[in-house]
């Protein structure tokens, strides 16, 4: 045990006072050039405009008919931008279509509401085959979501809808980013 204790004595003091016999070396510096290059970039996730890619109104009966119908979607549209943008909607065709049979796609109003992270100017607009601004001015972000909220009015559903034939009409509505 003394052996261990007088071994241990020695290291400690070898050490000490070899740490005072440090000798300074010659140094010298490299620098390196570091680019970050960015590009713009504007982005929707794929599939995100609602629940399985559909919204649903349904006309079972004629209290259906009578009354609005709204379907609002939360996180409807999720975007990347780098820059400032506006969000577009459009139907792809002029109506919606059940076999042979159709109905004007301006029986549906699509309006930006809040709730989301996406921050611009909200609009309503009636479906059209041209675009339209749904929201202008959005400020660039990452993963901001976009509420919409899809309407049929009573008079549409009594004046357009009622009396068409029974079927599922279908129509799609394309959004698209535009960087300002």
């Amino acid at each position: 045990m003394k052996k261990q204790f007088l071994f241990a004595s020695l290291v400690l003091i070898k050490v000490a006072l070899g740490t005072n016999h440090v000798q300074a070396q010659n140094s010298e510096s490299v620098t390196a050039a570091v680019s970050i290059n960015l590009a713009d970039v504007i982005s929707m996730d794929v599939g995100t405009a609602a629940s399985e890619g559909s919204v649903n109104f349904n006309y079972a009966n004629t209290a259906d008919y009578n009354s609005a119908q709204n379907v609002t979607v939360p996180n409807s549209l999720v975007i990347i931008s780098s820059k400032n943008f506006d969000v577009k909607v459009k139907s792809e065709g002029a109506n919606f279509v059940s076999g042979s049979n159709a109905i004007p796609v301006d029986v549906l109003k699509v309006k930006a509401v809040s709730g989301g992270t996406l921050m611009g100017t909200m609009n309503e607009v009636t479906l059209s085959t041209a675009d339209q601004v749904l929201v202008s001015n959005a400020a660039l972000g990452y993963r901001q979501s976009l509420n919409i909220a899809y309407s049929i009015s009573a008079e549409k559903a009594s004046k357009v809808l009622l009396g068409k034939p029974k079927g599922t009409y279908v129509q799609k509505v394309i959004y698209t980013a535009t960087a300002l």
